[in-house]
């Protein structure tokens, strides 16, 4: 490109400074001419819209749908420094050509990592121990839980539903690792190396079930009361990816009867209520949807944005690429 681009934040401006620290901004500005607004409206610069080449858009960017496009004759990428683009790209984006990548690859390691811990957490039964000792009840040593030979039920084989099963394939434990996934063929699992099962199997077998599904029309509730009840007393359920996918009234009915224990990092709705049972329970784990990037970690999804930016200057692929077809698989 003959001419230095245009570029356009599009973003919570009160992130900014976070996702975008000094020495990645002056990268940026390296790179393109970048408008001096963070824009949460287009009403808020229309003529830095309608000049603008790339937007780098992160959360709060506002929708990118045909009107938003009419208004951005020049743009020829979106990329966004967050996880899913589902919730502001439509498909008016790809119909004109547009590409868009997403750092969702840099959000996935912090998110395989937390559910890991939920998953050791779970293993150890420690919510459980941890209400206990605060009741001065130490367990002895023969009413203790370990990991080792658990088996792991995987809801997804989404990128890090994968990075799951790949940590949880080389840790000590020797976990068995069940995997419920539709689109997974059983010579694909074969090289995860994982068990494939139906979903109601993966319920009837696992010691815990992590779920890493899209949240699609078909998946809503995929964890519902039917399959929490083939679950057996003292399993556990971790969600880190979409409220919706769980029933929350019936999760809420099995754990307040104390039959399973729960660690969910997002809720249907989200938040919950402050007077939500859940909230009171000792064998569940509520967290404000903390999984994925947070605090100075947000710099990641920064630079792999600002990396992409300059892979579509030069003219190579976007390692971020998210297609069309992708929307119906993604979260």
């Amino acid at each position: 490109m003959a001419e230095r681009p245009k570029l356009v934040l599009a973003m919570r401006p009160d992130i900014l400074d976070l996702v975008l620290p000094a020495p990645l901004r002056t990268r940026l500005d390296a790179l393109a001419d970048v408008h001096p607004a963070v824009l949460t409206r287009w009403d808020d610069a229309p003529a830095a819209l309608a000049s603008a080449d790339v937007l780098l858009t992160g959360w709060g960017s506002p929708l990118i749908d045909a009107a938003a496009l009419d208004r951005a004759p020049k743009l020829a990428a979106v990329i966004h420094a967050a996880g899913s683009v589902k919730g502001h790209v439509r498909p008016e984006v790809w119909d004109r050509g547009i590409a868009v990548s997403s750092a969702a690859d840099a959000n996935a390691a912090p998110v395989i990592e937390f559910t890991l811990a939920t998953v050791w957490l779970a293993a150890r039964r420690t919510l459980g121990a941890a209400a206990a000792y605060g009741h001065g009840h130490v367990p002895d040593f023969a009413g203790r839980h370990g990991a080792d030979g658990a088996t792991v039920g995987v809801i997804g084989a989404s990128r890090i539903g994968r990075g799951v099963v790949a940590r949880l394939a080389a840790a000590p434990a020797g976990f068995r690792v069940l995997l419920a996934d539709p689109y997974v063929s059983r010579a694909e699992a074969d090289r995860l190396g994982v068990e494939l099962v139906t979903p109601d199997e993966l319920f009837r077998r696992s010691d815990i079930v992590t779920v890493h599904a899209p949240d699609l029309p078909e998946t809503h509730h995929l964890v519902d009361a039917r399959r929490l009840g083939l679950l057996h007393d003292g399993a556990a359920v971790i969600n880190t990816a979409r409220g919706r996918l769980v029933d929350t009234e019936a999760l809420t009915r099995e754990c307040a009867a104390g039959r399973l224990d729960a660690y969910l990092d997002v809720t249907e709705p989200e938040p919950l209520p402050a007077g939500h049972p859940l909230h009171r329970l000792p064998n569940v784990l509520l967290t404000p949807h903390i999984a994925g990037c947070q605090g100075t970690e947000v710099r990641r999804l920064g630079a792999y944005a600002v990396d992409e930016v300059e892979r579509w200057l030069r003219g190579e692929p976007l390692l971020g690429a998210v297609r069309a077809g992708d929307l119906a698989r993604i979260a």
